[in-house]
This record gives structure tokens, sequence and C-alpha cells, in this order.
């Protein structure tokens, strides 16, 4: 049996066929994963497939909360001692099953949104992993079972082992005799029971159990490492070694034994230089690792894209919408910078395409960095999508849901003051010119998804909900801004009994996604 498709297939039609006594399906649970588990929980997510780079994940997660329980995100290096088997294959440091799983939307891995900690011992010897104590619970380092790859402080560092104490792992020398397993919960006074009850049930009890990883002697200061190379034209090389650099010297990683992925657990957080070399080419790259947990990389010269994000505001999770107006960060995008000067929008600017599933998509800016396009109005799902210029190419798997709103802001930081005229007279909202009960906003924004043309308005097929203040703000229009591709209009009316302030605060719901929170005057 393989982690990838089994188990993730077999959680899923568990999950399906949950029932409450009366019969009703369950629709939200939620999940404490010990080790492999987690990997198995991600897997699920994700729809991760047996082949190579292959993902179906489900339209509903049915997934709230989770609490990883030294779960080994980026692979254990002890996981091969014991012998070979697929599994172990999989869960071993710099597999192709791992560092898919880290990468599976955009580069890396969001969780599908769903509200996720980590719990990971530092009570291993350090022996297996060849670390030293304090950095491993005797099989996972700390680097590979932090959270930092989806989002900063959520990951406790407590005393535990993997395991209790005792048989194969001190005969090892992973773990000392009397080590107590994370997961051997026999006391709701426990540490690992303390941070489940107390996450779970929304309250912040678990931020005072054990050590944040901020504070941790090792995750403070030091990140891990998984990277691959490619071609220019995106394609992955046969490494023969891959040196990380820093402050005039340098480390040799480890190679995983396909040769495709270097990894290491421990390497100083701050610029490293990435160099990789294989049998043909070279390539080289500067990242900034973040302490805290291991980081993948993809390094390549060319094109190399960072993140697709809503063009208003970076929105949590990582998902697009049908007919949005995405920019698309990275290095070398395009050659010069260009704008489009009219519509129809072009499908090149400089040498610069972007492709989704092969399908040109409409360009609104290039340059080095950012690249400003819009969707199609019939995307949808998990599809690839490519930057193509004169140096090259490289693709990224896109999340497609059926909405991600995101409200544009005046400054487009993506916080701060909405993008908001009073419908009135057309006039923007700022605080000397405010908006008051019974008037009517226009609020612009992206992500509303798929439309359908009515009386020459494109009004979205899913509904939105906005508040303002935490009033309802009711909607009388949702769709696109006509003669603006890829813009969303929103027309709602300033609630009765609204509040005075000049920094109200405005937020779009669309089916199970919320969008940024901007802010309108109102008084």
């Amino acid at each position: 049996m393989r982690l990838a498709t089994d188990r993730c297939t077999a959680f899923g039609s568990f999950l399906a066929g949950l029932r409450y006594e009366d019969g009703q399906a369950v629709d939200q649970v939620d999940i404490v994963a010990h080790s492999m588990g987690g990997l198995v929980l991600r897997s699920y997510l994700s729809g991760k497939q047996n082949a190579a780079g292959v993902f179906q994940p489900p339209a509903n997660t049915h997934v709230r909360r989770a609490v990883f329980l030294a779960t080994p995100h980026f692979g254990t290096g002890v996981a091969l001692l014991f012998g070979f088997t697929p599994q172990a294959g999989e869960l071993a440091s710099g597999s192709r099953f791992i560092f898919d799983l880290a990468t599976w939307n955009q580069g890396t891995d969001d969780l599908r949104g769903i509200d996720a900690i980590a719990a990971v011992g530092n009570g291993g010897t350090g022996f297996g992993l060849g670390t030293m104590p304090g950095f491993d619970d005797g099989v996972v380092a700390l680097t590979s079972g932090s959270l930092r790859f989806y989002s900063a402080g959520r990951t406790r560092v407590v005393p535990f082992c993997h395991v209790n104490g005792g048989g194969l792992v001190t005969f090892a020398g992973l773990c000392p005799a009397g080590a107590r397993g994370i997961a051997n919960i026999q006391s709701a006074a426990q540490d690992a029971a303390r941070i489940v009850v107390s996450f779970l049930n929304g309250t912040d009890d678990w931020k005072n159990v054990g050590t944040p990883a901020e504070s941790d002697r090792f995750l403070s200061v030091d990140g891990g490492l998984n990277v691959t190379a490619h071609t220019a034209d995106d394609m992955g090389l046969n490494l023969t070694s891959v040196t990380a650099g820093v402050l005039g010297s340098s480390k040799t990683l480890n190679l995983s034994s396909a040769k495709d992925v270097a990894y290491t657990d421990l390497f100083p957080a701050g610029p490293v230089t990435l160099t990789a070399l294989s049998s043909t080419a070279t390539a080289a790259s500067t990242v900034t690792l973040p302490a805290g947990g291991t980081q993948p990389y993809t390094v390549k010269p060319g094109p190399l894209v960072a993140g697709v994000f809503p063009a208003a505001a970076r929105v949590f999770p990582l998902s697009l919408a049908p007919g949005m107006f995405v920019a698309i960060y990275g290095t070398s995008l395009a050659a010069t910078t260009a704008k489009a000067a009219s519509l129809p929008l072009p499908l090149q600017l400089s040498d610069a395409q972007v492709l989704l599933n092969n399908s040109p998509l409409s360009l609104h800016y290039v340059s080095g960095s950012q690249i400003n396009a819009v969707l199609p109005d019939t995307a949808s799902g998990l599809v690839k999508l490519t930057v193509r210029n004169g140096g090259g190419s490289h693709t990224v798997n896109v999340l497609i849901e059926t909405a991600a709103p995101a409200i544009f802001t005046r400054d487009s930081s993506g916080s701060g003051s909405a993008a908001a005229l009073n419908a009135l007279d057309n006039s923007v909202n700022t605080p000397t010119n405010p908006l008051h009960a019974g008037d009517y906003v226009e609020l612009f924004a992206t992500g509303l998804g798929r439309t359908t043309l009515k009386d020459g308005l494109e009004y979205a097929n899913q509904q939105p909900t906005v508040s303002i203040d935490g009033m309802d703000c009711p909607v009388t229009f949702a769709g696109r801004a006509p003669g603006f591709p890829g813009v969303d209009q929103i027309n709602c009316r300033v609630p009765a009994g609204i509040r005075s302030n000049s920094a109200a605060p405005v937020a779009i719901v669309s089916g199970n996604r919320t969008s940024n929170v901007a802010t309108l005057a109102i008084q």
C-alpha cells in the first residue's frame, strides 16, 4: 500500500460516510493526526495521486481544524533505517512524494485553508538525524515537524519523543529509555492533551503550552531546505550536487535516492545562495530562508513564478476564481515593462505570455517581477499556469474555486481604504466624503466567479454578502464592472443604525470564502 493514493482515498471515503445518529451526514470534522497520519491528511486535502505531480483535490474538504502531532512534513532521515517499503520511501527526507506535497499549489501547501497547528517534540538524542539533542523527537526534526510553510505562530515545541522510549527507538539510540511519546496521552493535563483540547475548543490555552517555534533555540534562527533544479524550459534536472552558501561558507546538501531533490534539516536562516549541478547544466538562485521550518525551492534560469494572487489583495487560502484579475509575482517574468493600451486586452506583452492549461490569457501589465492577467470565466479546479517568454518557461498549479473575493483598496495594498464610490454621484469614499445610512455604495473587487449576462450586465452566479462594521449591507447588484475585464462591482445599501466610523471594516463573503478586510468612511 502506498501513502499517497490508497490511504487518502480511503480517508475521503470514510469522511463521506460519516453520519450522525439520526442519519444526517456530518459536514465538518476536526482531526488529530500523529506522525504519518498527518501526511495522509495532507494527501487527502490536496488530492495527491501516486503519479508524481498529479493531484485531484476534493471540492469540499469537510475538515474544520487539524492538530498535527510529530508529523514529518518534510520527511525523516530515519525512514529507511529499518528496511525499505513504499511507505518508507515516501516518508524519507528528500522524497519526490514529500516535495510534491509541499509544492502542489503555487509552490507551497496552504492546507486548503483549514485551521491548523502543530506540536513537535524535542526529546530525541539527535543521533538518528546526525544533529544534536533537542533538535528532534528521535524521528522527526523540528524543522520537518513545523508548520512554518503554512503559517508562522502555529508550531509548539514540547519535551517529548516520537513514541515512548524503550524498545527499538532506545536500542537504536534515538530516544532515552524513559522518554514519553507525544501521542501517548494518558491525562487531560498532559501537554499534548492541553494543546488538542484548547485548539479544537477555540481557546488560546494551547499558546501557553511548550515553547513557540519563534522562541526555540533552533527554530528561532534556523530552517531547513528542500531543493529541486530545472532547466530554463522547466525540465527537471538529475542532480549531481547542490550547495547552499551563506557568509562565505557553503554546505553540500543531501541528495535523494532518485537524485531529483536535495535537502537538509538544519541551515541558518537568511539569504542563501543555492547552486545546483547536473551532468548537463548549472542553476543558481539566491533565496531568503525564513527561520522556523523547512521551505521548498526550485532553482532555475529564466522565468520563475513565486505566487499568483488576486490583483486586489493577497488572501488566504491560495484560491483563485473564474474571471479573476490576478497578479503573478516572480523573477525574470518579462524582458521589458509593458502595459495594454486598449481593449480587448492582448495575449502577449513584451515577450511574455501566460497560459492556463495551454490557453493564452489576456494581459494587462508585464514586468520582470509582476504580470497582471485575467482568468477565463470557464476556469475551474486545479489547473496549470505557465509563464513563457524568450528566456524560457515555468509552470505552477493554481486552484480555481467557485469564488475567492478580494477587495481593491485605494493604495493597492489590500488593506485600508476600500476602492469605493458613493453611487449617488460617483464620488470617492473618503473620511472627508463619508457614506451615511441609506446611501448606496459601489465596492470594487475581484473573484466573484462566473457570471450570467442579463439586461446588458454580467451578474455573479453565486450571490455574495457584504458586511460593514459587522452589519449586513444588503446587496442590490454583484457582478462584473462594465468595461473593466476581471474587475467586479458590488452595490449595497449602507444599513440603518450603523455607527459613525472613519474606518469601518468592510468584507465580502461568497460561499465559504471571505475577502480581505478593507475600510469605509461612515458618518
